[in-house]
């Protein structure tokens, strides 16, 4: 009787075990199908130009909007992004972009995006400075000379040669990425058709750049050009001279309303909610808002 209740037991245990077994190897199989369908997300493509003006390679983070052909003749209007690596800011620029040219939103066209990879933000992004302290602790800065010839003669040609780029052409900078955008709109207004200025560091060399003068400012300038300039509550800043950002974006916003060229447009933009640290995503999103098309 012992026996014929093990072997029953047995003959019971058996398609248990085999359906295990079965079981297993069924996820096993799926488990190794799924891996085998992995593949990376790719948001665009890592280009790179050599520049002379600069001395060095630069590396370039691009995204090209949905439907982009090479082979196309169809042609997209070009953002060129300051602190553009992929650490900083070029993904999420990126995707406000992608979200607001979606058709069911339609705000902005399909656009090229050209994250312009750092390498030395202060060398890149300021002019000399008058301030000793300045020049002590930040010894390698006051190139931006070289930095916008860079774009003017090298980037841009680059762009338009590789790229399906038509005319339009957008700059985007913050904080000291800000205070260079400010400095190639004052005086190479022409070298794009939008600026998005976000939380600019006006404060270098004691707010030097609110006294230049301009070709933006006259009546003979023509081309058609729109200016954001946003502002978080951000308050003085930790400098040898403090200023107060806001009051310094304010007055940026000011000089350039009172330009006597009809062809300038500039959206002033405050946003108490934000702080320098937070208010890069919120303003872009504003500015795309109020440029538009």
């Amino acid at each position: 009787m012992k026996n014929q209740i093990n072997f029953t037991q047995t003959m019971k245990v058996i398609p248990a075990i085999f359906l295990l077994f079965f079981m297993q190897a069924t996820f096993a199989q799926t488990t190794t199908t799924r891996k085998n369908q992995e593949q990376p997300f790719v948001l665009g493509v890592i280009d790179q130009v050599q520049s002379k003006e600069l001395g060095e390679t630069r590396i370039l983070n691009i995204y090209l909007p949905e439907g982009y052909n090479k082979n196309d003749t169809l042609h997209y209007p070009v953002v060129y992004l300051l602190d553009g690596s992929a650490d900083e800011d070029f993904i999420h620029i990126a995707g406000l972009y992608q979200f607001n040219s979606f058709s069911w939103i339609n705000r902005v066209p399909k656009s090229i995006i050209v994250g312009i990879a750092n390498v030395d933000r202060r060398r890149d992004f300021t002019f000399p400075t008058s301030i000793k302290e300045d020049k002590e602790k930040y010894p390698t800065t006051g190139h931006s000379d070289n930095f916008i010839a860079f774009i003017e003669k090298e980037l841009q040609p680059y762009i338009e040669r590789r790229y399906h780029a038509n005319a339009s052409k957008t700059l985007i900078g913050e904080s000291l990425g800000g205070l260079l955008a400010t400095e190639i709109l004052l005086e190479k207004p022409a070298l794009f058709n939008k600026y998005i200025i976000v939380s600019p560091s006006i404060w270098w060399n004691n707010g030097s750049i609110l006294t230049e003068d301009s070709e933006l400012l006259k009546n003979g300038f023509s081309q058609e050009t729109e200016v954001y300039i946003g502002v978080g509550k951000e308050g003085l800043t930790s400098t040898h001279i403090p200023r107060v950002m806001e009051v310094d974006a304010n007055l940026l916003a000011e000089k350039i309303k009172n330009t006597k060229s009809k062809s300038v447009k500039v959206y002033f933009d405050y946003l108490p909610d934000e702080n320098h640290a937070t208010i890069m995503h919120q303003a872009v999103y504003n500015a795309l808002k109020m440029l538009g098309n």
